[in-house]
């Protein structure tokens, strides 16, 4: 039984333009977060530093992780190395493979980075009301949600 503060059911074409919406004011704040705040690395490369974070992995591991193809994320991981932010050892239990892992500066780079995207992200909530900033961090539960199902 629904009760009086209960509101109706959305119809179809509310639910697709509220998807509609959603997704794309998501995907621009994605792509102005990334490409504002960090000119440093590829957001690409800045994911794989991400993954990286207190868990060494291999390539493979990594591709599978991104859903990349394995000569991608080779590319990726290579540049990483020559950039000084990730470190190649030889896996000890399979030759075949080499474990990566972040090194002083990549982790000295993922924190520039998110100080970077917390500043830029920061800007913007400072010029919300009170309200808007309590509507969103109740939002911000709720797409974390609809994002991990």
């Amino acid at each position: 039984m629904r009760t009086k503060t209960e509101s109706p059911p959305f119809t179809r074409a509310e639910l697709n333009s509220l998807s509609n919406d959603i997704r794309l004011a998501c995907m621009r704040i994605s792509r102005r977060v990334r490409f504002e705040s960090d000119r440093e690395m590829a957001p690409h490369q800045f994911s794989v530093l991400c993954r990286l974070e207190g868990t060494p992995r291999t390539n493979s591991e990594l591709a599978e992780i991104e859903r990349v193809s394995a000569p991608s994320m080779k590319r990726t991981t290579a540049a990483l190395v020559d950039g000084g932010y990730v470190a190649r050892a030889d896996d000890p239990t399979d030759g075949r493979q080499v474990i990566l892992s972040l090194t002083p500066e990549g982790q000295r780079a993922l924190r520039r980075i998110r100080r970077h995207r917390d500043a830029w992200m920061i800007s913007r909530l400072d010029r919300l009301t009170d309200d808007e900033r309590d509507l969103l961090r109740r939002a911000a539960s709720v797409l974390a949600k609809v994002a991990s199902e």
